[in-house]
């Protein structure tokens, strides 16, 4: 018996009024679905926004609602795809809900084309400030996030650390109020990038660890210093290489990761597994076979026995 057509699945993510209906009405308006197939619009909240009832037959959309997170299930979108059968689905999540549960709740042959996570530029901070993991959670699985009504006035520096911090493969947009689309981001360093032993701060760790995954060719080659804890993991068979790494918090307190680097060290020093030291490194980059991209990897001029910060905790934000 041959298996169930595949359907793909266009996800938005994010929390009510982040724009994610008007980022679907724009969609449509400019004609992506006026293709004479049919798609099933599954809408998980409502906010201010809707689309009107003209415009969804002119695409051929069919809406159905879900009104409790208790409801979301595999036998319910199946149910939803025997009634409509649809060429598309469009999933305009809940920000509220668990999105790890919705996805576990897609049938095997619903296939995720683009997840999109419109933000309201304007109460980004506050939702980070009261509710981060909620939050960062919308970013998980995003291709792409777009920052809507982003003023100048806006960190778009700090917006880019924190969903790379959690989504590193994630394309980071700012609409601004005028709908102009802009994706670049001149970030102010803390730290001197031309000196001849670039010095991380403790507390600019965080800001350091994406700014050279985001742009490693500016480090290449370059000298840098910075405190860490090594680590050896099993994986690692060579008794010259090692990781350096520091706690960072990428949502909430109970989702602490060891953010860092492999570390080539030609030294006889042995560093204990969580012992802090101080590196000064050699920048080179090496693939990246999981992502097939380069990525940093320190080649250690020297290393020492070193106190911790005083905040050991690093920060995105």
């Amino acid at each position: 018996m041959l298996g169930r057509r595949p359907v793909p699945v266009y996800l938005f993510t994010g929390f009510l009024d982040g724009g994610k209906t008007s980022f679907i009405r724009q969609t449509m308006d400019e004609g992506q679905f006026k293709d004479g197939l049919t798609t099933l619009y599954i809408i998980c909240e409502e906010g201010e926004e809707s689309i009107d009832i003209m415009r969804l037959d002119d695409s051929r959309f069919v809406v159905r609602k879900i009104e409790d997170e208790d409801d979301v299930s595999e036998d319910l979108f199946r149910n939803f795809e025997k009634e409509v059968r649809p060429a598309r689905i469009i999933i305009e999540s809940n920000g509220m809900w668990d999105i790890n549960e919705l996805l576990d709740a897609l049938p095997g042959n619903w296939q995720l084309a683009e997840v999109i996570t419109p933000v309201d530029s304007g109460s980004f901070e506050m939702y980070l400030n009261n509710m981060k993991m909620m939050m960062t959670n919308q970013f998980l699985y995003s291709d792409l996030v777009v920052f809507n009504r982003c003023e100048d006035s806006h960190d778009r520096a700090m917006f880019k650390r924190m969903v790379r911090a959690v989504n590193r493969r994630a394309q980071v947009l700012y609409e601004t109020p005028d709908g102009k689309v802009e994706d670049n981001v001149p970030e102010e360093l803390p730290y001197d990038m031309d000196a001849d032993v670039i010095r991380i701060g403790d507390d600019d760790y965080g800001i350091f660890y994406i700014d050279i995954f985001e742009n490693l060719a500016n480090y290449i080659d370059k000298t840098v210093c910075f405190k860490a804890q090594a680590a050896h993991p099993k994986d690692i068979k060579s008794e010259k290489m090692f990781v350096v790494a520091r706690p960072a918090m990428t949502c909430c307190a109970e989702d602490i990761a060891f953010v860092g680097f492999p570390c080539e060290y030609e030294g006889n020093a042995k560093f204990h597994d969580s012992e802090w030291i101080e590196v000064t490194a050699v920048v080179r980059a090496v693939m990246n076979r999981q992502t097939n991209e380069p990525s940093p990897v320190m080649v250690a001029k020297s290393i020492s026995s070193t106190f911790a910060p005083e905040e050991e905790i690093a920060y995105f934000m």
